[in-house]
């Protein structure tokens, strides 16, 4: 089996599980309707071993763009296959997108919330409008992705696990930022897991379906690949002391996110502020 295959494979038996367990959740007159934010972050820990476990027999399971361009921008993994991973993971989230939307089929025109049936499949920001802001959103998706690097890099070099619990633990530490940091965002942490399903929702003949909010669709592209970029280099700095020039520049390009993000956040606060002064006077 080809590289191309195992990532594909790998990242179909992801997307099955993780947005399988939203659907179930989501989904009217599922049995699993209403079981929760747990039992959502459960899934697709699960997701991510099992499909680590699949691809990891052909390539170097990563099941995740992110990830992929993480190890390759510290030497890690060679540049020239980077577009066969990334082919391979977009297509395989594709397909198991299409897997899930199969599975449910009955349950799509019962479902009358068309947000609902667009967040089985793509993430978004919190449960309100309120919280819907680009900047502050990609630096969630950066936090996460971050730790997901960095926790990743010394699971599976300095604490040298063995090959068959290495996908295990991997596995918790997606259920943990799942639990403790995916409420801003959904969590995509994953170009792939996003945009892939994104796409099926908007080509699919989904009964009753809206809109599949390609205006939000960069948040969970760029927060993941500057976040998983700068978790595996700020990981090489700190464990190996090598500040390289890519290292640098992805800091400063950080800083610069979290700085405008923070500033939007009070701007926006004081305007608040200011509204319900004038309302009270």
């Amino acid at each position: 089996m080809s590289e191309f295959m195992g990532e594909l494979l790998g990242t179909m038996v992801l997307i099955i599980f993780g947005v399988g367990v939203v659907g179930g959740v989501l989904l009217k007159w599922s049995k699993a309707e209403n079981a929760g934010w747990v039992v959502i972050t459960f899934g697709w820990g699960l997701g991510v071993v099992m499909g680590v476990f699949v691809s990891g027999t052909a390539s170097d399971a990563h099941i995740n763009p992110a990830v992929t361009l993480a190890f390759a921008s510290i030497g890690e993994f060679p540049w020239e296959k980077v577009p066969i991973y990334v082919a391979g993971q977009m297509l395989g989230a594709m397909i198991g997108a299409i897997v899930v939307f199969l599975n449910y089929l009955p349950h799509w025109r019962k479902t009358e919330d068309k947000a609902a049936k667009l967040a089985i499949f793509s993430t978004a920001p919190g449960t309100s409008n309120e919280v819907r802001k680009p900047l502050q959103n990609v630096v969630s998706e950066m936090i996460g992705t971050f730790v997901l690097l960095f926790a990743l890099l010394f699971l599976v070099g300095p604490n040298n696990f063995s090959e068959g619990l290495a996908p295990l633990v991997i596995g918790l530490l997606i259920v943990v930022i799942g639990m403790s940091l995916g409420g801003a965002t959904g969590y995509a942490i994953n170009p792939a897991r996003d945009l892939g399903p994104r796409i099926v929702h908007a080509i699919l003949p989904i009964p009753g379906k809206g809109g599949s909010d390609w205006g939000y669709s960069w948040v969970p592209v760029i927060g993941p690949i500057i976040g998983g970029t700068y978790g595996a280099l700020f990981y090489r700095a700190v464990f190996a002391a090598e500040f390289s020039i890519a290292f640098w520049i992805v800091t400063v390009i950080v800083v610069v996110i979290i700085l405008a993000a923070t500033f939007h956040e009070l701007k926006d606060d004081s305007v608040q502020k200011k509204e319900v002064e004038e309302k009270v006077v």
